[in-house]
């Protein structure tokens, strides 16, 4: 294997775990201030300009609370969930393309850590697993509360990734493909999925919020109910690796709908921009746009959370297996009519 192959994506992941944790340590940060601004209040403005060192003065603060493991706990799968969180929000970046191939050099360099031919499938796994490091950590603390948030979890996950799955199925259907890069890539200037697929995104991005226990989905962290959830037991930086961890999904989430639907790094004019800029700063061009349509989904998860109100467990079920699944389903039927009307005349 060429050495230069690994170092290229070797710093390629880097960058990217880095930006992750980045972001996940400012969008609380964000939350605060989007929260301020909904409330017509200032939120963050004593740690630097604008309060911008916010997220630094809490980083520093769970790292310097006191460390304290119930004694009645399975104290090494309660060490081990904060960490499966982390670990598996953290390794869904893989196979996003965050920009098309760059050329430095003269050498090619593309923006993607992977690009496997079942990438979509690979999300899904990964989501899947997201789900253990709750259910290990409310299950691990030997709290019945914590042990009633996993549970609930466990059954908003399982009853939503049904409808994204299903959402998934005509989105298939239309690309005829599961690589996430050659999905962005057909989606080339203005042609975004969304416009061929309304319904599939709508289901979709209810059901992110749903896997990433965002309002007003957080029945799991319900603390009105349940005191504060699966990590009612957590203190210092495993309660912090938690918080990230949600932090670190809806980025992803944020990525993979802004991927599946709005074009990726694709934008209207991006070939004129291609000759004016080159083949070095176009594709980082393209890059930033991509995080453009991100920070927006990360504000419309933010402004969803401080404007409804959190759902009845009740009515988080009967939307997703009554209303949801039914709605997918017949999106798959109407697509493949379409389909098939098309080639057909």
């Amino acid at each position: 294997m060429d050495i230069s192959f690994v170092i290229e994506k070797f710093i390629l992941v880097a960058i990217i775990f880095g930006i992750s944790l980045l972001i996940a340590m400012y969008s609380t940060y964000a939350e605060r201030k989007v929260a301020a601004f909904l409330q017509d209040r200032l939120g963050p403005d004593r740690a630097g300009p604008f309060g911008i060192l916010q997220p630094l003065a809490d980083g520093v603060k769970m790292f310097m609370k006191e460390e304290i493991v119930p004694a009645n706990s399975s104290k090494w799968l309660f060490m081990v969930g904060p960490g499966l969180a982390m670990l598996t929000a953290c390794i869904g970046t893989a196979v996003i393309p965050w920009g098309s191939a760059m050329t430095i050099g003269g050498k090619v360099i593309p923006l993607q850590v992977t690009d496997i031919n079942v990438g979509i499938l690979y999300i899904f796994g990964v989501v899947s697993l997201g789900v253990y490091g709750v259910m290990i950590g409310g299950w691990a603390s030997n709290n019945k509360y914590s042990l009633l948030s996993a549970i609930r979890a466990a059954s908003q996950n399982i009853s939503y990734e049904i409808a994204m799955g299903l959402s998934i199925i005509a989105l298939l259907l239309v690309t005829g493909t599961m690589s996430l890069k050659e999905i962005t890539e057909q989606q080339h200037g203005w042609h975004w999925n969304v416009l061929y697929q309304p319904l599939g995104f709508l289901i979709f991005m209810v059901c992110s919020f749903a896997e990433t226990n965002r309002a007003p989905f957080d029945l799991p962290e319900c603390e009105t109910e349940l005191i504060g959830g699966y990590h009612t037991e957590y203190s210092s930086m495993k309660l912090g690796f938690y918080l990230f961890a949600e932090y670190i999904n809806m980025f992803v989430s944020s990525a993979v709908m802004a991927t599946l639907y709005f074009g990726g790094y694709n934008y209207p004019g991006m070939d004129f921009m291609a000759q004016l800029l080159g083949p070095t700063w176009a594709p980082l061009f393209g890059t930033a746009v991509f995080f453009a349509k991100i920070f927006a989904f990360i504000f419309f998860f933010m402004w969803v959370r401080w404007t409804i109100p959190r759902f009845r467990y009740d009515q988080l079920m009967h939307l997703g297996w009554k209303v949801l699944i039914p709605l997918a389903i017949a999106n798959i039927i109407i697509t493949g009519i379409v389909i098939a009307f098309l080639e057909k005349f």
